[in-house]
């Protein structure tokens, strides 16, 4: 088991998951979610020119192909916007739970559209994700109605961005990071214009505001990191560890913990999509020693 892969995929969803506590502090206290998106892309791309560039060179921009870097940078782009704008409904925990969707819906749409066979471990995965989803956002609970909403909107759009980036998986992971957040920078530098609000931050707000590129930049390099020495699917079920992040920088930051029924929705999505990557593992393995 590689270690330090491990350490650093995990210490890569802490820093993403104080990206998205930033977000909804920055979204709450007045600053529009276009806003915070364009400062996190252009943050985000200016680094990597600074860093990636100089030793990639051109072959950063290599690609086997550009319309799927594009449509893969065009759902990045929605995502990035449709999950600030949950955070700004509803709390850390309850948005990071609902978004955990998003790998079980890849699963069901995975036949049609990457053509991979259906198998019956998946399916019940997406079952019992499902419930734990009718839990957390049932009527009466703490989730707003619209939150509820909006939340399962991001996590159909951020299944259909994963399902994109398997798509551009033969390019190098450094030039799909770069694609996403060049078409980031552009196209919400286009349209900040139309939603451009004079900001009247304090000087820790403004701080914060800089600083979602550098934890975009960070988290994600991280990861690209983790996934160059492990495996995809060894590093697969520390992905839901994400779920502890979020909860304590909801607790620490913004003072809510879920209740005890969201808690246990919460923790069947968990459970969910973490027994499909594990009985995925035991197949491979078994396969793999030729059983």
């Amino acid at each position: 088991m590689n270690i330090v892969g491990i350490a650093l995929h995990v210490c890569g969803l802490w820093i993403l998951s104080s990206l998205d506590a930033s977000g909804k502090l920055l979204v709450t206290a007045g600053v529009p979610v276009l806003m915070v998106s364009w400062f996190r892309y252009v943050g985000h791309v200016a680094l990597m020119a600074i860093f990636v560039l100089p030793r990639r060179g051109r072959s950063l921009f290599r690609t086997q192909s550009l319309p799927r870097q594009l449509q893969r940078g065009m759902l990045m782009i929605a995502t990035t916007l449709l999950f600030f704008h949950v955070l700004s409904l509803v709390p850390l925990a309850e948005g990071t739970a609902m978004n955990f969707m998003a790998p079980l819906l890849v699963m069901v749409l995975a036949p049609w559209l990457l053509g991979e066979r259906p198998r019956w471990h998946r399916l019940a995965g997406v079952l019992l994700g499902f419930v734990g989803m009718l839990i957390v956002v049932r009527p009466g609970g703490q989730l707003s109605t619209e939150g509820a909403i909006w939340g399962a909107v991001t996590a159909a759009t951020f299944a259909l961005f994963q399902i994109s980036t398997r798509r551009v998986a033969g390019d190098d992971p450094l030039t799909s990071n770069f694609y996403g957040g060049l078409l980031g920078a552009i196209v919400l530098t286009a349209l900040l214009p139309f939603f451009w609000k004079t900001l009247d931050l304090s000087l820790w707000q403004w701080a914060l505001l800089l600083s979602t590129g550098l934890t975009g930049f960070a988290g994600h390099w991280l990861q690209i990191t983790a996934y160059s020495k492990t495996s995809a699917t060894l590093l697969a079920p520390f992905n839901y560890l994400q779920i502890v992040s979020a909860t304590t920088l909801g607790w620490l930051v913004f003072g809510q913990l879920p209740g005890a029924t969201t808690a246990a929705g919460m923790a069947l999505i968990c459970l969910a999509g973490l027994a499909v990557v594990l009985i995925e593992l035991w197949q491979q393995r078994r396969r793999s020693s030729g059983a």
